[in-house]
């Protein structure tokens, strides 16, 4: 199996500025903005027949997806799926703005929806059968100015994860991980222990460090910017996570590392590097990249930033669209709600399959009724000593915070916000500094005049 799935996550957010800059899709873009036509229910009312281009992401996730529209079309033999593998993220925007060649559904990131929203579907109509038992969290992420322009897919709850066996070398119960300050008491138990750790994953990734300090704030109920749009960045949430890695810098209980390069695949299999608190989709690395290591690794809620506070965020996550000017739109939403609201659906997608054949373990389904702890989509992981780690990934993720806004100038934030941090994580910058720079950067370069 190749790792394209996990380099997929990584490397989206280096080229998300790119991405955005290519593609403005505000209403004077070339090819114009449709100005979001609805697509009524009444329109998918007959039984469906026809062909649909379906874009996905090349790699793992692009060979799951097929195998499970296999499901769609053993149901409806009467449709047939051109299903093309591509680099959505360079390829979809420019496509949008010219007009040629545009798809009739595509996945896509959710931090660049808001980039490209003028160019797709307003999906309400459809949806309204199913919003309240979509994950609050993720219906705020594909609502775009008042209209679902997507899909919602998967959800990607933060997780904390942990070297079991070095931490109980330390004498640290993982059970007692309950705040970020408990978390930072532990990391100087194990110090105290091995002296050579640097316990605590520090993200060297600009754009990943954004999304990263992101998953931080929401779990705090804080956003870069508030539902007025107004930015909100120099705000307690991130201002409290900031401060936070700050001290896990001071103290040096953090290894500086960007996600699953030489450097941090290492130190996780040394044992130096011991608290990864990120994205679920951190269980793809002690499956296929960690050698020393695999079978030692355990998941748990993430820490509190204070007692009794909202233990799960998310980082990350990633819908359907259906582009304004797609040939058979009708079609393609009727594939999407089978993959996402059918049990047959969202079974095939993340059940076993001969990609992963212990089903797709790297996050979890959006729609509610499909999160049932006691019905496992996907197997328990040897990877992580035999953990289920569904039950864990489902509790974090009906608990994650809504009201999550991404703005349209996200993936060019990273230039501002996300440099900054990054000399935070040098000790070249205080919290507030970074606030306050990242702050009048984004408003300047970004947003405008406030």
């Amino acid at each position: 199996m190749t790792t394209s799935l996990s380099l997929s996550r990584r490397t989206l957010f280096r080229g998300a500025g790119a991405a955005l800059v290519a593609g403005g899709l505000g209403a004077c873009a070339p090819g114009g903005s449709t100005g979001n036509k609805s697509l009524p229910s009444s329109s998918v009312t007959k039984p469906p027949s026809g062909e649909i281009t379906i874009w996905d992401r090349t790699g793992d996730l692009y060979k799951v997806f097929d195998k499970a529209i296999a499901s769609f079309t053993a149901k409806y033999p009467q449709v047939k799926v051109h299903h093309v593998a591509v680099d959505i993220n360079a390829k979809l925007p420019a496509t949008l703005i010219s007009g040629a060649g545009v798809p009739d559904g595509a996945f896509y990131d959710d931090a660049l929806l808001t980039g490209v929203a003028p160019h797709l579907y307003d999906l309400s109509q459809l949806i309204e059968q199913y919003k309240s038992d979509i994950a609050p969290y993720k219906l705020g992420v594909v609502t775009v100015d008042g209209k679902v322009v997507a899909v919602p897919w998967d959800l990607d709850p933060g997780l904390l994860f942990y070297r079991e066996d070095v931490v109980t070398q330390a004498g640290v119960d993982p059970a007692g991980l309950t705040t970020y300050d408990a978390l930072l008491g532990a990391a100087r138990t194990v110090r105290e222990k091995f002296p050579k750790a640097q316990p605590i994953h520090l993200e060297n990734d600009q754009f990943l460090a954004q999304l990263w300090i992101d998953m931080f704030a929401n779990q705090q109920g804080g956003a870069m910017v508030g539902a007025d749009g107004k930015l909100t960045i120099d705000s307690d949430p991130y201002r409290k996570a900031l401060t936070w890695l700050d001290t896990v810098r001071s103290e040096q209980l953090g290894t500086l590392a960007k996600y699953t390069q030489p450097t941090d695949l290492q130190t996780q299999d040394n044992g130096t590097q011991v608290f990864v608190p990120w994205a679920q989709w951190f269980v793809f690395a002690p499956q296929q990249l960690l050698k020393a290591s695999k079978g030692k690794w355990r998941a748990t809620a993430l820490p509190a930033w204070q007692p009794g506070g909202a233990r799960a965020g998310v980082m990350g996550g990633s819908s359907f669209v259906i582009p304004a000017k797609a040939k058979n739109p009708e079609l393609a939403w009727r594939l999407y709600e089978h993959l996402v609201f059918s049990k047959a659906g969202y079974t095939a997608v993340y059940g076993p399959n001969d990609v992963y054949p212990g089903g797709l373990n790297t996050s979890i389904p959006s729609y509610l009724p499909a999160l049932d702890p006691n019905t496992p989509l996907f197997k328990p992981i040897d990877a992580f000593g035999g953990q289920d780690l569904w039950k864990v990934a489902v509790e974090a993720g009906k608990q994650v915070p809504g009201g999550y806004m991404i703005p349209t100038w996200w993936g060019k934030a990273g230039d501002y916000f996300g440099v900054n941090v990054q000399k935070l994580l040098a000790g070249q910058m205080s919290p507030d500094d970074v606030l306050k720079t990242s702050a009048s950067q984004i408003q300047k370069n970004l947003m405008g005049p406030s």
